[in-house]
């Protein structure tokens, strides 16, 4: 029976509730353990996915005046309210000892999950492609990435969570689109402690999880502590996360909808797919697109990757066809997984912003 580390971090500050996982990541040798972390923070923040542009998704000044920090990590999803209501399992193994497919690896980790709320007395299920639901609510999320030398899969143990900051911190256009928000959270996400009606120690959960992740990846877990060279890493992360440069990094054309001369503009648009909204800002010019920003919710695998498929759009040939053909060969060349977002996802929603340019040219 192989071994796993576990770290129970127990309460951390906020940005080291993040940074830890990157840590042992980017740390990973082939000497390093397949580990398990369990964690939560000490205060609220908001966490961005790796592909999101911040300001497009938080509501920055809100979170400035309610000393909220705003971190990004380097896995995919979306901008997220995060709280002690939560602890946060995360998975950080060597490759070959996770599914290859993505679909499965989601498998694999989200079952320990499920099998921890029902032994609760909550009827958990997957819910494809990555989350978790009871009665038709969603409990939890997950997202995965490569991650340095390490496959990465998180996600988190919900014993509360606070919808109401959760609406508040988003960027939305209108005061009556939050209430909306509000109101679609409260209908359609769920905790322990909405199931049961009360909130168990930490302690007696976590410890069925950690029974069911050794059933489930037939190891023992041991307890363990982090190596030197990954708290030097965890240190150095920790500073590098609170920096703008990291925060903002996304997101190069900002002048959105702008006309630069006659033939140059700059458009945008988004486009929902099944596993993540895509958004995309691009400046066209001479009936080629000149430069391209994609950003949005999806996971995306390399994480890496999302630059050749910018670098394949520029040029010409804007329409839906051409533009597939050439995502298809950086798809096919990098390996790209993207659950629930395909090349012809990111082709439709380029080609959303050429089009809308059009109309509003003739």
């Amino acid at each position: 029976m192989r071994l796993i580390r576990l770290l129970d971090m127990g309460t951390v500050p906020p940005v080291r509730s993040q940074t830890v996982y990157h840590a042992v990541a980017h740390a990973m040798t082939e000497e390093t353990p397949d580990t398990i972390i369990l964690v939560s923070p000490a205060r609220p923040y908001v966490c961005v996915g790796y592909h999101q542009e911040v300001d497009k998704e938080v509501d920055l000044d809100y979170c400035r005046q309610a000393n909220l920090p705003v971190y990004r990590r380097e896995v995919g999803g979306g901008a997220v309210y995060l709280d002690h209501g939560q602890v946060f399992a995360q998975w950080i193994f060597h490759g070959e000892h996770l599914p290859a497919d993505l679909d499965s690896r989601f498998r694999l980790y989200i079952q320990p999950l499920v099998d921890t709320y029902k032994a609760l007395g909550i009827k958990a299920y997957q819910r494809p492609i990555n989350d978790v639901h009871v009665d038709g609510k969603k409990i939890g999320g997950t997202g995965a990435a490569r991650i340095g030398g390490a496959e990465v899969v998180v996600g988190s143990l919900m014993f509360t969570f606070d919808k109401k900051t959760m609406a508040r911190v988003l960027k939305v256009s209108s005061e009556k689109m939050r209430d909306k928000i509000f109101e679609s959270l409260e209908q359609y996400m769920t905790t322990i402690g909405d199931q049961l009606g009360t909130v168990p120690e930490r302690k007696a959960v976590t410890g069925l999880y950690i029974q069911s992740c050794s059933r489930v990846l037939d190891a023992e877990i041991v307890p363990g502590d982090l190596a030197p060279a990954e708290e030097a890493m965890a240190v150095g992360l920790d500073a590098r996360f609170a920096t703008d440069e990291w925060l903002l990094q996304r997101g190069s054309l900002r002048q959105h909808g702008v006309k630069i001369h006659e033939d140059v503009r700059v458009v945008e648009s988004a486009y929902k797919s099944p596993g993540g909204l895509i958004r995309v800002t691009a400046r066209l010019g001479d009936g080629r697109i000149d430069d391209i920003a994609i950003s949005g919710d999806f996971t995306l695998i390399p994480s890496s990757s999302l630059h050749a498929l910018e670098q394949a759009a520029r040029g010409p040939g804007t329409d839906q066809a051409s533009l597939l053909a050439r995502l298809n060969m950086v798809y096919s060349a990098h390996r790209i997984q993207s659950p629930g977002v395909s090349a012809e996802d990111f082709a439709k929603a380029i080609a959303a912003g050429v089009e809308a340019e059009s109309r509003m040219s003739t």
